[in-house]
Parts: structure tokens; C-alpha cells; sequence
């Protein structure tokens, strides 16, 4: 959009020249361009409330369930239907409030464009609501404003803009009405442009309206935003795929069973019908999707108070486990955003500056030994400090902030530390040339209030101000001196030089004729952004749990490297830039998001693309960012990370997770904690499934062999969702397995059952059923009634999950030194014995679900007789683990 921008910008140079601009569009010319193109504003569609609670029902289980209630309900078991309908709605409901509390990105977008408008029409200046701006309009901007709409800036008088929340760079930009003569400029170079959402700093000017509403750069953003559509993540499409799998084939032998049954006569119609809709809400995992989702909500809600990190979605939270990338921004994320001066190179020496922050603590060193300033150190600083137009101050937590520009708010803390004060340098303000990135340098006229001499500082780029040194120096060795700026650009360092000259008294204003007389060289100041200590020690974590970390920042290649290096990004460090990028196709694209580390010269697009990029060669990637700009790829990310504190309202909203803290070093602690809940969550379906298999086993059973139905429907439920999801909160509190961020992601696709899984679950399916059936037998021969072998058999099921719980919850022995490490487990385990007391023992309960009275040694025997599955399952561990050594 920006190219096009300049391409038909470029053909109308001479009309826009010879135009009056002050005149502006007529109204009748606005009004009609206004009905043609439309207001200055972006839509923003919300999805009604009622549709994304019907979503919830659009899933296999779902249909399998209504279909049993509409078959119990057909034979008068309306107990059952009530039970069955319940954890229908329970699971819909639980699923919508996940889904309803996604954030509207575009919302905070369309609330970022300015309310008002200074336009000149018809001659006259008016303010008028920005959604009536059309293209062709002449806007009038001044400090203070936000820019409502993009435009071609036509005349400049010190515009300066703030694009940080756009372009990423942390400086106010200067905007002129020069010509561009290239045809692709990354959009934090465009210097004629003034983009909708940035705001005027300094000066003032007016600009010649070129887009609206949706065409402007905010607006793109806001059409990928819109356009990126929330996706599965790896966890839940293997649930997805292993619950559409379980209730495929759970049908199939639902069908098979019910023709063989039919054929064979084993029951009466509507028996046999109520017989397999018990086999199928026996074996289907109903409460797979509510106990996934308790997990995650705990173990987000963990996050929120202990881990600084605020989890929007649920599965987002498990979605850190498996993350290959991360791709983030430089500055505030790995970097401090607090612009440091760290080298200070005189004629004579080069000094060493301690300390980072725009907090003044920190010391001169030479040769690694703290020394005080001498008379050319002094006057160094008090040059950095006089040529300046930014303040430094201590808020009302003690913390030091800029108002102003990061480079100068460098010098005055390297004043007041160096100089070890808090007091200002003594001299008398006369006038000021303010920085322009037309001659790139600021200059101040002073009187020295010591001496009453007047004095001219000067800083800013360093071959700007030794064009000025060589004219009163001729013999200023220049070569020499930028191969010294070389070597601090090219370990990342911002370079600035540092001028001063005295000026005869009768001089009053500083003017660029007077600087071409020549100053004196009073050295060069090396600036960095300094990464955050702590960063590093992340990205070493990083790297052995596997996971790569990719830079994406606007700053020049030469600079994100060298910071890329610093941080340890890896150990070689390749970059590419956004031009060299876009030059790519689909296939160059994927390996240089593969190769390279360091993505340089970015533009919003970029930023998508190389996320894309990153998706198509199927890494699961997280994307952390803060601007407006990297709004559409967090919402296209696998996981979208925001800063909280510095971040954009856009950004936050966009994102899937959000760092309350602003530190890069939580992504550690999350990553850590997503692998600890996909682990959990891994346990708690392998403990789930051979259960539920097991209550389809024992109906299977029962039907071919043609005894009577040994469980209701409503007692296979309670089994299945109260008594799985109590039981599985174990599995939250389980701590994480040592080692865990020593290994790789899990590879992309892969399923969450392996082949032993599936043969564990088999032998545990049929050990808990045929214990089940054995102790039911028993009974109804000792002439028990049916309702008390029922609970006997419900009991029996419950005892064999609670001894299997402790065969899960770790791949060693069940029975070692860390059993008593989650002993929120034996809380659970009680409350679940409580509740089967209550299901055995409450009228209202036996009621409910056909329950009766046991005697108490039969209660307890029934629970005990799990510890037949407990043996079997540490037997197998410990024959896996022979073979192991043997091979």
C-alpha cells in the first residue's frame, strides 16, 4: 500500500506543487468524494453471542449424546435423559465462556483513529470530525495532534512524529515534504508520510489526505486482523482427532452390537435400544471436554497470580509446550528500550561508561579502574547535556523516565552519573537549533555563567559534525575517526559526535552558517539500547528445551545483529531485511525464516509473512510484540504474546496471552509450565480412557452373553464426568517431570497415544471390567438386589481409578520417594470417596441414579479390589523397563 502510495503520489509532485493548499477541497468536492468512498472509519462486525453458544453443540460427542437422549427419552427413561442433557449443556456453556471471552482487536483499532480533524476547505481552517476526511483533503497538524488519516506531508515546519507503536522505532521521526525517488521504502523510512494512529511531537504542517479508513496502513492492519482466523491449536486437534476416533468406532460396535443383538433376539426392542445407548454413554469420554477444560483453566488461573501471565484462551496455555519459535521484538522486549551511553571515545583516551537505565548510577572507567572526569570529559558532557530538547525525571515510585528523545535522555544521564551531582551545568540559555533529520544534529547557544563566555555545543551524526571539525581542523584525521564509528556501529552501538566552539559576544542565534565556520572535536559518545540481563539467561534455557528465537525489529541489520550476538540469539547470527524479503517467493521465504535470526528493516506485512512462513514449514510458533503493528501477526501466530505493560491496547487484544510484567524471561517459565500441563493433561486422558472403555466393556459383555443391564445410563454419567473430573484435579497439582526443559518440543502431528498407550489401555479396560462383572455375579447369586450389584459394580470401577490414578501419575514406580509429592492427590481421592458415600448411601441419590445400601465391608472391599489393576500396570513398568536395559 505504501508503494502505491508513492507510485501515484509521484505523478501529481508538480500538481500538488503549483497547488494553493491553504485553499483546500470545495465542500461540494468533499461531500461527493465522502458518498463515493465512503466515512473515515473501520467497521468493526461482532459475531452475535447466540452463535457462539450454538457452536458449541458442532462436535461428534455432542451429537452422540443428544442422539442417546432422544433414544432414552423414546423409552421413557427420563431420569437419564435428564442426566445426559445436563452434561450436554454443561460442556456447551463451558465452551462459550472460553470462546466469549476472546478479546475484539479490531475494536481497540477502530478506537485508536483520531475524533477530529484541522482541514482547510473552501480557504477556510476548520475542525471536523475525522470520518468525513476524503482523500484530497489538506489537514493541518501540530504538536499534540494524532494523525486521522494517511498522508503526504506537503510542507514541514520541524514535524516530528511518534511511529513507535507502528514502525517499532523507538525515536520521533522527522517528516519533510522531500520527494522519495525510490519505488519500495520500508514504511519507517517513509519521511513524506504521516500514518493514521501516530501522533505529532514537535512543529507543526500540513498533509494532502491519500487514504481512509480501511485503505490507510492502520486500516491493512486491521483487514489482516479481521481476516486471521483463530485456529486449533496442536492439543486440541489431537483431542479433536482422538475423540472423533474413540466416537467413530464406539458407534460402529454400537451398530454391530445392536443388529447381532436384534438378530439373536437377546432382548425386547426398546431393552436392547436403552442396552446400547448404555454401551455408547458408558464408553464415550463426555467429560473429556470438560475435564481438558478444567485443567487448562486452573492452570491458567496459576499463571495469572504466580507466573505474571495472563492466558486469554485456554488451550493457548498448553499451545506454550509445544512452541518450535518464538519470533519478538527488539526494543522493550530483549532490549531495555532505555537508550545507555556505554563508550565515550576522546582525542586522548576511550572511556568505558557503567551502568543501564536512564537511571543516573554508574561510574567513568579506564583500563577497567573508576576515574573522575577531567576538563574535556566535563566539557564532553556538558555539551550532551546543553544540546538537548529532552528531560529527565524521577516519577513518584523513584523510577527514571524521558519526556523526550531516547539518545538525548542518554546524555543527560551520563551527565549527572559521570559528574556525580544532581545539579545542572551553570550557564545562561540563548538559543537553540532544534534536531532535524534534514542536517541531523541539534546545537545550543549558551553563556558560561563561570567565565560569561559564550559557547556553541553541537552533537548529532558523526559525519555532519566532522564536515564541521575539518573546517576549523583541516588536519582532523576523518578516516581515522569513522573507522572508529564503524567499530562502535558495528557492535550495535547509535554514534553520535560531540562539537563545541566559542562564539564572539554580539552572536544571539544559533544558524547552520555559524556551525560551517567549525567547531572543535570534543569526542564521540557510544549509545546503546542494552539488552536485559535477564534475557540472556532465558535464551540459554531456550535453546536446550529446542526452542529458536528469531529477532524481527525495524532497526538496521548491522544493529539487530550485533544485540542478536550480545543476547546469544544463537551462535552464528544471519539476517535478512525486510527489502531482501520481499524479493523472496514461497519456497525462499520458508528457508530464510528457517536460517536466518535476524529480520531487520520489517514492515507490519513482514512481520505476517514471516510468521506464516514459519507456519507453513509447520513450527509451532509464538509471536510476542507491543505495537499496533504486530496486530496481525499475533492473531495469525500459533500463540500471540503482548507486553502488558507497554503494550498497545491493539496488540494486547490481539494477543492470545499477555506478559504482565513486560519480561521476556516469563516466556521460560511458560513454556516450562505449558509442557507441565500438556504432560497433565496427557495423563489425565490416558486415565480416562481405559475407564470409560471398561463401563462400554461391561455392557458389551452383558448384552452377548444376555444378562440383565448391569448399570443405567445415569450411573455410567456419574462415573464418566463427577467421578473422572474430581479425580482427574490430581493431575493439575502434579508437579513437572524433571528434565522437561531438557527436551524437544513435541514433533508436529504427533499423537498423544503411542502404541503402548493403546495396549495399557486395552489390559486396563478389561481387568476393570471383568472385576466389575465378577463382583455383580457374585451378588445377584447371594441374592442381593439388582440395585445394590449395580453400586457394588459402580464402586468397583471407581476403586480401580483411584489405585490406577498412582500407575499415571509418573512413568517410574508408583510406589517411590515422590509419592507424596502432589498431596493435593489424597485431598481428591478423599473427596471422591465422600461422594461415592453419598452415591451409596443418601436417598436422594440412590433415587436419582438407581443406587442402594451396601454394608460396609462390601464397600470397602469393592474399592480395594483395585489394587488388582495397580499390580498388573507396575508389573508391566518394570518388564518395559528390563527391556530397556537388555537392549
Amino acid at each position: 500500500m505504501v508503494e502505491q502510495y508513492q507510485q501515484k503520489l509521484s505523478k501529481l509532485q508538480d500538481k500538488y506543487r503549483a497547488q494553493d493548499f491553504e485553499n483546500g477541497l470545495t465542500d461540494e468536492d468533499a461531500k461527493a468524494r465522502l458518498a463515493h468512498d465512503g466515512p473515515n472509519k473501520i467497521e468493526n462486525k461482532k459475531t452475535p453471542k447466540w452463535k457462539i453458544f450454538l457452536r458449541q453443540f458442532d462436535n461428534i460427542i455432542t451429537y452422540i449424546l443428544i442422539a442417546s437422549m432422544a433414544m432414552t427419552l423414546l423409552v421413557g427413561d427420563q431420569t437419564d435423559t435428564l442426566v445426559i442433557g445436563l452434561v450436554v449443556v454443561i460442556n456447551a456453556f463451558i465452551g462459550y465462556f472460553q470462546e466469549s471471552n476472546a478479546a475484539d482487536a479490531l475494536a481497540q483499532i477502530q478506537q485508536m483513529l483520531a475524533v477530529e480533524a484541522t482541514v482547510y476547505r473552501d480557504g477556510i481552517r476548520n475542525d471536523i470530525p475525522a470520518e468525513k476526511l476524503v482523500k484530497g483533503d489538506v489537514v493541518f497538524l501540530e504538536a499534540g495532534d494524532s494523525v486521522p488519516a494517511d498522508l503526504r506531508i506537503v510542507q514541514s515546519s520541524n514535524l516530528r512524529l511518534q511511529e513507535s507503536s507502528l514502525t517499532g522505532e523507538t525515536d520521533a521521526v522527522s517528516k519533510s515534504e522531500d520527494d522519495i525517488n525510490e519505488d519500495k521504502v520500508p514504511l519507517a523510512d517513509q519521511s513524506n508520510m504521516a500514518f493514521t494512529s501516530t501522533s505529532v511531537t514537535n512543529g507543526s504542517g500540513l498533509g494532502v489526505v491519500v487514504a481512509t479508513a480501511s485503505e490507510t496502513e492502520i486500516g491493512q492492519i486491521s483487514t489482516a486482523v479481521a481476516e486471521a482466523k483463530p485456529k486449533e491449536t496442536p492439543m486440541m486437534k489431537e483431542i479433536g482427532n482422538l475423540g472423533k476416533g474413540t466416537s467413530i468406532g464406539i458407534l460402529v460396535v454400537a451398530v454391530i452390537l445392536f443388529v447381532v443383538g436384534l438378530f439373536l433376539e437377546i432382548y425386547s426392542l426398546p431393552v436392547l435400544a436403552l442396552a446400547v445407548v448404555t454401551m455408547v454413554v458408558g464408553s464415550i469420554p463426555e467429560g473429556l471436554p470438560a475435564t481438558t477444560s478444567v485443567i487448562l483453566a486452573l492452570g491458567v488461573s496459576d499463571m495469572a497470580k504466580n507466573k505474571k501471565t495472563i492466558v486469554k484462551t485456554l488451550p493457548a496455555v498448553e499451545t506454550l509446550g509445544a512452541v518450535d519459535v518464538i519470533a519478538t521484538d527488539k526494543t522493550g522486549t530483549l532490549t531495555k528500550n532505555e537508550m545507555t551511553m556505554t563508550d565515550i571515545i576522546t582525542p586522548e583516551q576511550h572511556y568505558t561508561v557503567t551502568g543501564t537505565g536512564y537511571a543516573p548510577n554508574g561510574s567513568l572507567q579506564l583500563a577497567g579502574k573508576n576515574i573522575a572526569p577531567d576538563t574535556i570529559i566535563t566539557q564532553f558532557l556538558t555539551a550532551g547535556f546543553a544540546a538537548n530538547d529532552t528531560e529527565l525525571v524521577q516519577n513518584d515510585d523513584g523510577v527514571y523516565q524521558i519526556n523526550g528523545e531516547p539518545t538525548d535522555g542518554a546524555f543527560l544521564t551520563a551527565y549527572y552519573k559521570i559528574m556525580n551531582t544532581k545539579e545542572e551545568p551553570k550557564y545562561e540559555l540563548i538559543d537553540m537549533l532544534p534536531f532535524d533529520s534534514a542536517y541531523r544534529y541539534i546545537a545550543r547557544l549558551v553563556r558560561d555563567q563561570a567565565t560569561g563566555q559564550k559557547l556553541l555545543y553541537v552533537k548529532g551524526s558523526p559525519d555532519k559534525i566532522f564536515e564541521m571539525i575539518v573546517n576549523k581542523d583541516p588536519d582532523f584525521d576523518q578516516e581515522y575517526w569513522l573507522e572508529e564509528v564503524q567499530k562502535l556501529a558495528a557492535s550495535g552501538k547509535r554514534v553520535v559526535a560531540v562539537g563545541l566552539t566559542s562564539v564572539p559576544e554580539k552572536t544571539e542565534e544559533v544558524t547552520h552558517e555559524l556551525l560551517q565556520e567549525g567547531v572543535s572535536f570534543l569526542g564521540l559518545a557510544g549509545i546503546i539500547d542494552p539488552p536485559r540481563p535477564e534475557v540472556i539467561n532465558t535464551l540459554k534455557q531456550l535453546n536446550t528445551a529446542h526452542v529458536q528465537v528469531k529477532m524481527i525489529t525495524g532497526d538496521s541489520p548491522v544493529t539487530a545483529s550485533a544485540i542478536g550476538q550480545q543476547l546469544g540469539l544463537a551462535e552464528s547470527i544471519h539476517a535478512i531485511t525486510g527489502l531482501q524479503w520481499d524479493e523472496l517467493d514461497k519456497q525462499g521465504r520458508q528457508k530464510a525464516a528457517k536460517d536466518n535470526q535476524v529480520f531487520a528493516r520489517t514492515t507490519p506485512q513482514n512481520k505476517l509473512e514471516i510468521v506464516e512462513a514459519l507456519e507453513q514449514d509447520e513450527e509451532v510458533t509464538a509471536m510476542i510484540g507491543d505495537g499496533v503493528n504486530d496486530a496481525p501477526a499475533l492473531k495469525t501466530a500459533d500463540i500471540g504474546v503482548s507486553m502488558g505493560v507497554k503494550g498497545t491496547d491493539v496488540a494486547r487484544d490481539a494477543a492470545d496471552m499477555i506478559l504482565t510484567d513486560d519480561n521476556f524471561t516469563t516466556m521460560g517459565t511458560a513454556i516450562r509450565e505449558g509442557r507441565r500441563i500438556y504432560d497433565n493433561i496427557k495423563k489425565s486422558i490416558l486415565f480416562l480412557l481405559p475407564t470409560s472403555f471398561a463401563e462400554g466393556l461391561i455392557v458389551f459383555f452383558s448384552i452377548l452373553l444376555d444378562m440383565p443391564l448391569p448399570m443405567t445410563p445415569s450411573q455410567l454419567l456419574w462415573i464418566n464426568m463427577v467421578s473422572a473430573v474430581t479425580i482427574q484435579f490430581a493431575f493439575i497439582f502434579e508437579p513437572a517431570e524433571s528434565g522437561i526443559m531438557n527436551r524437544r518440543p513435541r514433533a508436529h502431528g504427533q499423537s498423544m497415544v503411542n502404541k503402548h498407550d493403546v495396549i495399557q489401555m486395552i489390559y486396563v479396560s478389561i481387568i476393570i471390567a471383568g472385576t466389575g462383572l465378577l463382583g455383580h455375579s457374585y451378588l445377584l447369586d447371594q441374592g442381593t438386589s439388582q440395585a445394590a450389584a449395580s453400586t457394588m459394580m459402580v464402586n468397583i470401577i471407581i476403586g480401580g481409578k483411584i489405585f490406577y490414578l498412582f500407575n499415571i501419575r509418573t512413568s517410574n514406580f508408583a510406589l517411590n520417594k515422590d509419592i507424596f509429592s502432589n498431596k493435593k492427590a489424597f485431598i481428591v481421592i478423599g473427596i471422591m470417596l465422600l461422594l461415592q458415600v453419598f452415591l451409596t448411601y443418601i436417598p436422594f441419590m440412590q433415587s436419582l441414579f438407581s443406587t442402594a445400601s451396601l454394608t460396609a465391608s462390601a464397600f470397602v472391599f469393592s474399592l480395594l479390589s483395585g489394587v488388582v489393576v495397580f499390580i498388573v500396570v507396575e508389573l508391566d513398568k518394570l518388564v518395559r523397563k528390563l527391556t530397556v536395559r537388555a537392549n
